[in-house]
């Protein structure tokens, strides 16, 4: 019920705590869970394809015994588990993930940044950054990258009210593009788009204060060239997404 209130009746997580009597504490740990889920998959993906013969056991203790990390052999199992049907795709525009971001101006002002990336090379296929991003600038979005790159055959985001609205239903099913939602409070579902975000933020956003949305537009769309074919991707080997697409011609 706290949840609820927080997450559509815009109270606070404070406020919320208090009406329902339950403590704060119980949030702010689900959230560090939820951070931590998407760390130890960002690793099982980043082991499994840099050592495609090693199964669980192998990726399990080497994060224990040569990383350090004190992660539950059980909770370790269930993410891997559920990155099983994450397998790398054989081909671009088979799936791309796409997830928001949200910063803050240097004036205090709140903005949201939508990224959109191929699961195939993990390529940065577009940036898209305003005060607000409704259904309707995330379709046009879309689509701009699709006259490009080429249409999905599915697209992978959590279930936000920018995805779950009838427009962005409506147009996925005349495009013929599958809309697949992960399950709530399970980010590692969507364990790509949670990595690169991670990049964005500590490469691109955490760099420089900006004065406007259009600064930030215009740094993000320099930065996402050389994303794609400058920076080498560990996911990838240490080589660059372009690169991963220039093995596959």
């Amino acid at each position: 019920m706290a949840q609820k209130a927080v997450s559509q009746k815009q109270v606070s997580i404070r406020l919320a705590c208090w009406m329902f009597d339950i403590s704060g504490t119980c949030d702010r740990y689900r959230a560090k869970l939820s951070s931590e889920n998407a760390e130890i998959a960002d690793w099982l993906i980043r082991l499994t394809h840099n050592q495609r013969n090693w199964g669980f056991g192998l990726c399990f203790l080497h994060l224990r015994n040569v990383k350090g990390f004190g992660w539950n052999h059980k909770r370790v199992y269930r993410i891997y588990r559920e990155l099983e049907p994450l397998a790398v795709p054989e081909t671009i525009n088979d799936s791309w993930p796409m997830d928001f971001m949200h910063d803050q101006l240097n004036d205090g002002r709140n903005y949201q940044q939508l990224n959109v990336i191929d699961d195939f090379n993990r390529e940065g296929l577009g940036i898209e950054v305003n005060f607000s991003l409704p259904a309707e600038r995330v379709i046009r979005s879309l689509e701009q990258i699709i006259e490009w790159q080429g249409k999905p055959r599915s697209i992978r985001c959590d279930n936000g009210l920018e995805y779950t609205s009838g427009k962005l239903s409506v147009w996925a099913e005349k495009r013929e593009i599958t809309l697949a939602f992960i399950q709530p409070g399970n980010p590692q579902q969507n364990a790509y788009i949670e990595r690169y975000n991670r990049t964005v933020r500590y490469d691109s956003l955490a760099q420089y204060l900006f004065d406007s949305t259009e600064e930030v537009q215009d740094y993000a769309t320099r930065w996402l060239w050389h994303y794609n074919h400058e920076r080498p991707n560990m996911g990838l080997g240490g080589i660059t997404p372009q690169q991963k697409l220039a093995m596959m011609a």
